[in-house]
């Protein structure tokens, strides 16, 4: 039996994973694929692919790629969401602003530097045209820290995944004030290079495996009521996430990759762009 450590975060994105682990898809091709939620993000994911602790990640492409750019030693193996996430754009239910142009200059609430909320903050700045050469930030490491951020007024708006924190919106703890949308596919499959090295035909099989449960995952019946009970979401968001949301079963294209790295360079979160062959398997 090989060990793997995969991560991801705790949403609803990776259903697929737990219901392959849960079921014993893994383990009967020998694999024992062990996952742990990372509720910090994509920043602490690089962070911890950089330091050996996992060996797989479910991570969002602009953020595995600064980080690959920067020296991590990690290849993107596979596309895995082939849509955009929708960023929500929050304040707290009782604060003073309400739209989105009067947060220039205002504090963002980031999970960590490097994490999709702080890259999409620059890419929702310069979509209102502000100067993303001052924008603020305040570190709150997850969903818990963005609500005490939020509530005492040390950070102003915080960007987060819109189904995520619909709940929390329902219950009048966050305002949204709009979205902003990452303008390519948002999930991305990456691993450690030496694990890929070492494990070619591993890494195909696990991607075999789940690209086998992401291509019927949205035809499982009642698969919007099991996703709403497991993340307390109402059966009509999960609906209309499902409706906008699609499993990839590919690698991401060479084209997406230019956009990403583009856009990076662009904003000034990357100092050089990498060559192709060292961001894909």
């Amino acid at each position: 039996m090989k060990n793997v450590k995969i991560i991801g975060v705790p949403e609803h994105f990776n259903l697929p994973w737990h219901m392959a682990i849960e079921e014993g898809a893994f383990e009967e091709r020998g694999i024992n694929l062990s996952w742990s939620d990372v509720s910090e993000g994509t920043g602490r994911m690089s962070q911890m692919l950089k330091e050996n602790q996992a060996d797989l990640a479910i991570i969002l492409t602009e953020g595995i790629v600064k980080s690959i750019t920067e020296g991590n030693p990690v290849k993107i193996v596979q596309e895995y969401i082939a849509t955009p996430l929708l960023w929500g754009i929050h304040v707290g239910y009782n604060s003073k602003f309400n739209q989105i142009s009067e947060l220039e200059n205002t504090k963002a609430a980031i999970s960590r530097f490097g994490s999709g909320s702080h890259l999409m903050a620059y890419v929702n700045a310069e979509k209102q045209d502000w100067d993303t050469r001052i924008l603020q930030f305040e570190v709150i490491n997850n969903l818990e820290g963005a609500v005490e951020a939020l509530s005492l007024g040390t950070a102003d708006y915080f960007m987060w995944e819109h189904f995520t924190t619909k709940p929390l919106v329902d219950k009048k703890t966050f305002r949204r004030l709009g979205d902003c949308p990452t303008p390519w596919p948002c999930f991305v499959i990456a691993a450690r290079t030496d694990f890929i090295d070492e494990n070619e035909n591993l890494v195909k099989h696990i991607l075999e495996i789940i690209n086998g449960y992401t291509i019927e995952f949205k035809s499982i019946p009642s698969i919007d009521r099991t996703l709403a009970n497991r993340y307390g979401q109402k059966i009509e968001d999960i609906k209309e996430w499902l409706s906008k949301t699609h499993w990839s079963q590919k690698q991401l294209e060479i084209e997406t990759l230019k956009k990403v790295k583009g856009t990076l360079l662009e904003l000034k979160l990357i100092d050089f762009e990498v060559a192709n062959d060292k961001l894909l398997w």
